[in-house]
Formats: C-alpha cells, structure tokens, sequence
C-alpha cells in the first residue's frame, strides 16, 4: 500500500499514522527509541503490507501486468491504490476525504521530529505538492509512476506503466473493490 492508504488504515492518532509512514523510512532507524504510537504505526505498516502482498486479489492484479512490468507491478498498485481509494472514497469512510487529507498533512508537519532526514524531505514535498489530491488524477499516476522509474538504479521497462494501467483499469479497480473491504477488516483487527 502507499502512504494514504497506510495513513487511512492506522490506529487513530497522530503519531500511529506518522509510524504508518515511517515504515517505508526505517532502514538504520532505531525504532525503540521512538513513542510507542510511532512504534504501533511502524508495526501496522509492516502488517497491512505483508496482507497486501499475499491477498488473492493483489495477485492477480500483478498478473495483469506484462511480463517485463510485472517486476515493478506492487509499486505500481501502490500507487493506484491510493486513487482508487480516493475515487471511492465515501465506500470506505464516513469522514469528508479533503477534511481528512488537510488533517493528516498537518500532522505530517507537526510531527517532523519524530521522522528521520530522509522521510521529512519526502513528506514535505508529499504536502507541499499535495500529492494525495495529485493521486485523483490518472495523467499525475502516470507521472509519479515514471518519476519512480527514473529513480530505479537498473536498466528497467517501468516507465510507461500507466498504459497497461489504463488498458486494465476495470479489471484492476473492481479487484481493489474486492481487496480492500479485506484490508480495512484486516487492519482494524491489528
């Protein structure tokens, strides 16, 4: 799952949701030394995201993906897992979803200290280029999936991904609409 998903499925605090994001920033980060919320958050990441990996419908999902994409095909599900939460948002949540965006990029700011240098950097780009409202649209999918094509260190056919997305859209949204029904039960239980 991506950062919005991670930050919608965390235990209800700041701190656990800041957690739900560090996951993706803990390499070489003593975690015990942080607040236990941030601990739990870091936990709940680590949880949502080995259920993700393993659900039928995810897996199908990568399998909708040519053969020399199918490698970077969880990145690109990441992703648009965040839009396809945002396209159907009031699905999953009662809360008003621009409400809830603003509230947690004010969190993201408030709570800087608890973030290693590298994850303040991508945090303060993520609000200040909004790129949970960027995610509603398809065009700045298909941009944010190339960007991390050109960050990947390898020769690589990753660039381009949103052309196999847009061919396979139905089918990939109606297999989220199944998928995450069983992750929002799955991560309310943790």
């Amino acid at each position: 799952m991506n950062h919005l998903a991670h930050v919608f499925l965390a235990p209800d605090s700041p701190e656990a949701r800041v957690g739900s994001i560090l996951g993706d920033f803990a390499r070489g980060v003593d975690l015990a030394k942080l607040p236990e919320l941030v601990q739990a958050g870091v936990r709940h990441h680590r949880a949502v995201d080995g259920f993700t990996d393993q659900h039928p419908e995810v897996l199908a999902s990568k399998a909708c993906f040519s053969r020399e994409r199918r490698r970077f095909a969880g990145v690109a599900l990441d992703i648009l897992y965040d839009h396809y939460l945002l396209r159907h948002w009031q699905r999953f949540s009662h809360a008003d979803r621009d409400t809830f965006v603003h509230n947690i990029y004010g969190e993201l700011r408030n709570y800087e200290h608890l973030m290693p240098p590298s994850m303040v950097k991508v945090t303060r780009r993520m609000v200040g280029h909004d790129w949970f409202g960027a995610y509603e649209d398809f065009e700045s999918i298909g941009y944010a999936l190339d960007r991390v094509a050109g960050r990947i260190r390898f020769p690589n056919q990753f660039s381009g991904i949103i052309d196999e997305i847009r061919a396979n859209d139905v089918e990939l949204e109606t297999r989220f609409l199944s998928f995450f029904p069983d992750l929002q039960t799955f991560a309310g239980d943790i």
